[in-house]
């Protein structure tokens, strides 16, 4: 594994940059990718960078530039979200017309791939971010539908994709080492931000809270999408336990089977801005289910709504959870565990108090700001990695 660092600058750097942004997700699908391609955007926007963004979904314009709409169809297993097939010929005609210095494409897989192949016949810098563990999701939805095969041909996509690229950013040290696993050189550490302000323990509703748990039970939620591949079957094993007013926020393909395996949780849907600090800050323990977590944002969302933490010791969490201090790590897809964590967390109003006052303090530092403005040096590294290996192309 090559990991990247950053260089200092050049004098004969562009002051703005031309960034085409290709993304497999966007509005109105609600995920991180969806919600990182945002902030990317408007950072480009507020720093005076021009760019485009390619995506299968979305307006006709957002913070201010446009958005081509890329061809694609829907997943039979998922059919809110929709993955690009675009042809090589068409994402070639947009780079052309563009002209970028550089390719952005969020968390590959069909459309990326076809992009990242463009980008490097054309000669244009690509930087690829890995956000979505394909491997690990096809490896669920093998386990749920009874399908074979998926998660050898993921592993074989996202080394193809990553192979063809000029840097792969990660979020986590755990996506770091799958990355190298599969044999991906040329990598870089590159986390997610959090809006501080949007997620802050102020904006507790004590409403919702005497709606959800009017009994007083401590408030036990999971944020994140309704999906397969997030294990959300192991809350099974708090719903049985009295102490607990489970919430759970996001809409997704399970929504209707988890309706039945938790029948007196509370499904608030999917929530946006103030609403959703609101849910968040709201909580008393915030769990996380899925293994398979490149960074896992809504950990770190609710670490900045002042609330403690329970998720797998596994991926992105190991990275987020300082585990004993702004919340605790659990064995992954075991349910006992995951009891046990909770309930040491419920029993004890004053320690929950404690990790939540560490669990703000944690994310301090880690604005959008300043996690988007290390992108624009790993952008302008490529670039000038680019021209001094073929000055004559510049």
């Amino acid at each position: 594994m090559t990991v990247i660092e950053l260089p200092r600058a050049t004098t004969d750097r562009p002051d703005r940059l031309r960034v085409l942004v290709v993304s497999e997700s966007f509005l109105p699908q609600v995920n991180g990718v969806t919600n990182s391609v945002r902030r990317v955007l408007e950072h480009l926007s507020a720093e005076g960078h021009q760019a485009e963004l390619v995506a299968p979904t979305g307006p006709s314009t957002y913070a201010g530039f446009a958005v081509t709409r890329a061809r694609g169809a829907n997943l039979w297993f998922y059919k809110d979200f929709r993955i690009g097939l675009e042809t090589r010929r068409r994402l070639r005609g947009v780079m052309q017309r563009f002209r970028p210095d550089v390719v952005h494409i969020a968390s590959p897989a069909t459309l990326g791939y076809q992009a990242a192949r463009v980008a490097r016949e054309e000669g244009i810098p690509s930087v690829a971010i890995y956000q979505t563990d394909l491997v690990g999701f096809a490896e669920r939805y093998e386990q749920r539908f009874g399908l074979t095969g998926g998660a050898r041909a993921m592993a074989a996509l996202t080394r193809r994709i990553h192979l063809g690229v000029d840097l792969t950013l990660a979020p986590s040290t755990a996506s770091l080492t799958q990355l190298d696993k599969l044999g991906v050189p040329r990598t870089a550490l590159w986390p997610r931000g959090v809006d501080v302000e949007t997620f802050h323990p102020s904006r507790v509703d004590h409403e919702l809270r005497g709606m959800v748990a009017p009994q007083g039970q401590v408030v036990v939620g999971y944020v994140g999408r309704l999906a397969a591949e997030k294990e959300l079957g192991l809350l099974t094993h708090l719903a049985r336990d009295d102490r607990y007013a489970l919430v759970l926020v996001g809409g997704g393909p399970e929504e209707q089977r988890l309706r039945g395996l938790l029948p007196g949780a509370h499904f608030l849907g999917v929530l946006h801005g103030d609403q959703l600090g609101a849910a968040y800050a709201s909580l008393d323990v915030f769990v996380h289910t899925g293994r398979h977590e490149t960074f896992c944002q809504s950990a770190q969302e609710a670490l900045a709504s002042g609330v403690p933490v329970v998720a797998p010791r596994s991926g992105g969490p190991v990275d987020i959870v300082d585990d004993g201090i702004t919340g605790l790590l659990y064995r992954p897809g075991d349910g006992e565990d995951l009891c046990r964590s909770v309930g040491y967390l419920a029993d004890d109003a004053v320690l929950r108090r404690t990790m939540g006052r560490a669990a703000r303090m944690a994310v301090q530092g880690r604005s959008w700001q300043a996690i988007n403005a290390r992108l624009v040096e790993h952008y302008r590294a490529v670039i000038d990695e680019r021209r001094a290996r073929w000055p004559l192309s510049a």
